[in-house]
């Protein structure tokens, strides 16, 4: 009779931090041969005949269970074919599978591979590769068994003491975003089967979002003053200032108004209306075009006018600058303005939600306590001057 069983640390190497290895034990005759399977783990790790507690555990245990049916197999043939036991035949026999495990695509390779395949918008894709990027210069967690909570953390304190193009630190705002797409896709590797856990679950709460409620917008004034300055005969720039009209007064992300196409628009009348998903989250939204709006789609026979992001960005901060606006201009404060905008005017938050496509109303209620604090300030500026009116 021949009995096979798979073995953790035969010869008590492991202790606490020490690697222990992982063997298929083959006993026939009262005799035991062992066989390495090429896995070595900690004592922690190893639970009940399984590897646990690291998030590569189901490869090594798919790869531990092809070793053991090899070895039981091949033991089984040379006893019915009354051959000898030899243990260097059997472990030629498994040397592909260990050699395979060797060759197997690092978590970086995963990621590259990946960040190609996902079925996303191009702007998010860019913020993809540009973790890539980053997880590249860090090169701490490039394999599978280096995805552990103490790596992320560490990755964390990288991201704040990198230094950006112009010296400045990353915000805690930037930081959290790579967190948010590493955390996707490792959710993703959870649920292809090529990790356990995702280590984010063990770190709940410990990355701050940044400051939220710190959030730009132009006033009525400010926005005015784009709508109707006298720009230089560029059309580069006159295409940028329509587009970032077109934002302010539809609350249309960049990416939303690059696809925008009014077919998909219902007409009654003078109003145009949609309900429609957001390109980046696939959440709905609720859209109506307002006349300022109207008159850039005129000029341009309806059409938007297409610009590449960063093109787009340059531009608007010229632009900025031109009008003289301290806040610089980007594309995304066309969407902030717009939900302020609508707020100033008497749009119930509970709306302005809707007309943004925002997950929760939490996210909304950011540009009200936003306006809250800006009329906080012009109460506190009145009194200021009241009080140096009354002292003369």
């Amino acid at each position: 009779m021949i009995t096979t069983k798979i073995i953790f640390d035969r010869k008590k190497q492991a202790g606490r931090d020490g690697l222990g290895t992982i063997e298929i034990r083959l006993t026939h005759a009262r005799k035991s041969i062992y066989i390495s399977t090429g896995v070595r783990i900690r004592e922690r790790e190893w639970r009940a005949g399984q590897i646990v507690n690291r998030p590569d555990a189901p490869v090594l245990n798919d790869r531990l269970v092809a070793i053991w049916e090899v070895v039981n197999r091949e033991a089984t043939a040379a006893i019915r074919n009354g051959v000898a036991l030899d243990a260097e035949r059997i472990k030629s026999k498994i040397c592909p599978i260990k050699d395979a495990a060797n060759v197997e695509p690092l978590f970086m390779e995963w990621v590259k591979e990946q960040v190609e395949i996902l079925n996303i918008a191009p702007g998010t894709r860019r913020q993809y590769k540009s973790l890539l990027i980053r997880l590249t210069e860090f090169d701490r967690l490039r394999r599978w068994d280096d995805l552990t909570a103490e790596n992320i953390v560490t990755f964390d304190a990288w991201l704040h003491r990198r230094k950006k193009k112009d010296g400045e630190e990353l915000l805690d705002s930037a930081v959290f975003k790579y967190h948010r797409n590493l955390k996707a896709l490792l959710n993703r590797a959870v649920t292809f089967g090529r990790i356990e856990k995702n280590p984010y679950e063990l770190l709940r709460g410990k990355f701050k979002r940044g400051d939220r409620e710190n959030l730009d917008y132009l006033t009525e004034d400010e926005m005015k003053t784009i709508e109707e300055m006298e720009l230089p005969d560029d059309e580069m720039m006159q295409k940028a200032r329509d587009l970032f009209v077109f934002q302010m007064y539809t609350g249309l992300s960049y990416s939303d108004a690059e696809a925008f196409d009014i077919s998909q628009y219902r007409k009654s009348g003078d109003t145009y209306v949609r309900v429609a998903e957001r390109i980046k989250t696939g959440v709905p939204y609720v859209s109506q075009l307002l006349p300022p709006a109207i008159a850039i789609l005129e000029k341009y026979d309806f059409e938007i006018p297409q610009i590449e992001n960063h093109v787009y960005n340059r531009a608007l901060k010229s632009i900025g600058m031109s009008a003289k606006i301290q806040i610089p201009l980007h594309s995304h404060l066309a969407r902030h303005t717009f939900a302020t905008w609508m707020l100033r005017n008497g749009a119930k938050i509970e709306n302005v939600s809707r007309m943004l496509g925002h997950t929760n109303i939490r996210q909304t209620q950011r540009y009200a306590k936003v306006l809250a604090k800006s009329v906080h300030e012009d109460f506190e500026m009145v009194a200021k001057r009241m009080k140096k009116d009354k002292g003369r």
